[in-house]
């Protein structure tokens, strides 16, 4: 398949979306400053809202959570592309001018901000800053504050922020405390996204002043607005979190029933077997357990059977996204989907999920599965094979036909053994004498797969695909590394195949373009792991964000799905429709679930802390 220019590619993206898509039923906006934005209609909350239907405004404060992380961690920033830091610095210490409701696939209320305006076609959005509104040293949150965090997180921040930053035309101050964004090109998400926006102190990082500059790596906190500060730091080893006193945000509606606990605590491990020790011994206040066979034969210890904890399960509706271990697209053979077809092949995945599970998960079928925006099975039809017309002669086999993903029951092992010989020979790999699958050279097929230290049960499925790729004459090692030497070389991209977890929420939009476009094939830092370089791709994610209604969106992801899983671009593992959790007997959540599950904005937010 020919390769384009990022620019070329995002060209073709809009030429499709102009053949394709035509008008489309409006999506529809109410004029002036509004409590909230939804990516399609209008948010389900009304102006007066008192709590979020998944929170419990009742909900006592205090206690203490501890949570358990496999890794280490070595900066406290996590808005830049060094060094490594805990997730929960985002989650608890940082605001961002809009927050968002994890009972509706994409909708915001104000937060930082106390509205948000913009028009039918999205061209604009305009937030007006909260009057009150202050850090967690006291001082008072500004319009210059919101400026600077947004130029800054565009230009120096991670390349996560970036993509949204070259898609403003202006950004002014259009009152005392308002700030309106002019955009390049259509973006339904745009507004959201801005919306999203983490917003951090700018005097921290004024090095004129004496501060730091933002984009070195630091183990000194960053100062945000959010319920917690940091509190104690062992490097590497735990960070903890101490709720702010009189948070300025504690009585918005938002807020109620949200962020009850008094101090959180994340605690990192080498290994996950050391972690669920931890756990056993009471230092762990939440588990969650990715493996079904050990959620039923490994809970049989004293703090579960007198009651200190307790086993839940909570059902979810998000998509399955994709487990699994990523070709590295830009290195050879895996530039040739024939090769990534007979590896895909080789992987005995019912005898690996046996193996590992106890065979009791599902493998992944496409990678907004479990949802309504995962692929159909079958031809695709209507809407999306409109889509994928303009590009039908350069798809990948399967994108049209639906049939991508090879019968793994066990079975069918040699058959699939016997094509993938076949595919290999295709592309000019042969077996020797001796049976080493070898090019027209003479070298050998061989490549390692590089995975993150404390992953025992990826390690377990890796190990038995190296076996089996053996007896195919292939060779492939694994290298078990830790999270500073992971973070660094898949960064640069400095791998063969690894594994990751790609999490899809129902609303995806602008992130697609980290996760798979093509300016991510050489800019370090993306998440485009694989290196897709598709114009049918960025065709997609174009007609998924100019999309008018829920139809025309729909139809692009199923789209998009379809591409991505002709792609071979991983070899799909499995995923629980349930997020299993063992927790503490006196940690509590509400009745009402949200349609996320235990994502984040349900765990720990809503929960409390009660004996």
């Amino acid at each position: 398949m020919p390769r384009f220019s990022p620019r070329k590619c995002r060209y073709f993206a809009i030429a499709a979306l102009i053949a394709t898509l035509g008008g489309g039923a409006g999506a529809g906006a109410q004029e002036g400053p509004q409590h909230g934005i939804a990516m399609y209609g209008e948010p389900a909350l009304p102006q007066d809202f008192v709590s979020l239907p998944y929170a419990n405004p009742d909900a006592p404060q205090g206690g203490r959570f501890v949570f358990a992380e496999v890794g280490s961690f070595d900066s406290l920033n996590p808005f830049i592309l060094r060094g490594s830091a805990p997730w929960g610095v985002n989650l608890l210490t940082v605001q961002s001018l809009l927050g968002r409701s994890y009972d509706e696939p994409f909708t915001l209320y104000a937060v930082l901000a106390e509205s948000v305006e913009t028009d039918s076609a999205r061209s604009f959005v305009e937030f007006t800053l909260r009057e009150g509104a202050r850090f967690s040293d006291g001082s008072p949150v500004t319009l210059e504050d919101v400026i600077w965090s947004f130029e800054t997180m565009g230009t120096e921040g991670h390349p996560r922020y970036r993509n949204a930053w070259t898609k403003i035309e202006s950004m002014e101050r259009v009152g005392e405390r308002s700030l309106r964004f002019t955009f390049t090109e259509p973006d339904r998400e745009l507004p959201l996204i801005l919306g999203l926006r983490p917003i951090v102190q700018r005097a921290q990082f004024d090095v004129s002043a004496g501060g730091r500059p933002f984009a070195d790596s630091s183990l000194e906190p960053v100062i945000g607005s959010g319920p917690y500060r940091v509190s104690t730091v062992d490097p590497g080893r735990s960070v903890t979190f101490t709720r702010v006193e009189d948070w300025w945000a504690e009585d918005l509606p938002f807020y109620a029933g949200q962020h009850n606990a008094q101090e959180i605590r994340y605690e990192y491990y080498s290994d996950l077997a050391v972690a669920f020790e931890g756990f056993k011994a009471g230092l762990i206040s939440v588990w969650r357990e990715p493996n079904a066979a050990r959620w039923n034969d490994s809970y049989d210890f004293p703090a579960m059977n007198d009651g200190r904890m307790r086993q839940v399960e909570i059902p979810h509706q998000r998509p399955s996204g994709m487990s699994g271990l990523w070709f590295n697209t830009r290195r050879a053979p895996f530039d040739d989907w024939r090769v990534r077809e007979a590896l895909l092949l080789a992987f005995d995945f019912e005898r690996i999920n046996t193996l590992v599970t106890g065979g009791a998960e599902p493998r992944i079928a496409s990678y907004f599965g479990n949802s309504v925006l995962g692929m159909r099975p079958g031809a695709a039809e209507g809407r999306v094979a409109d889509l994928l017309a303009p590009f039908a002669d350069d798809l990948a086999p399967g994108a049209l036909s639906g049939e991508v993903l090879p019968d793994s029951d066990g079975r069918n092992a040699r058959r699939n053994r016997r094509t993938a010989l076949r595919l290999l020979a295709e592309a000019g790999w042969q077996p020797d004498a001796q049976g080493q699958i070898r090019n027209a050279e003479g070298a050998p097929l061989a490549f390692e797969i590089l995975l993150l230290q404390g992953q025992s049960e990826i390690q377990s499925s890796v190990a038995a695909y190296v076996e089996d790729l053996r007896r195919l004459g292939i060779e492939a090692r694994m290298n078990v590394i830790d999270s500073a030497q992971y973070v660094q070389r898949t960064n640069a991209y400095d791998f063969d195949m690894t594994h990751s977890l790609r999490l899809m929420s129902l609303s995806p939009g602008n992130e697609q373009y980290l996760y798979w476009g093509a300016e991510g094939v050489e800019q370090p830092g993306t998440r485009n792991l694989a290196g897709v370089h598709d114009p049918a791709v960025e065709a997609m994610i174009g007609a998924m964000l100019t999309a008018q209604s829920d139809e025309d969106f729909t139809a692009a992801v199923r789209a998009l799905d379809r591409v991505l899983m002709a792609g071979r671009y991983a070899i799909p593992l499995w995923f629980s429709p349930v997020s299993r959790m063992a927790i503490d007997a006196n940690l509590h959540f509400p009745e009402t679930l949200p349609i996320y599950g235990d994502w984040t904005g349900f765990l720990p937010e809503t929960w409390w802390y009660q004996e």
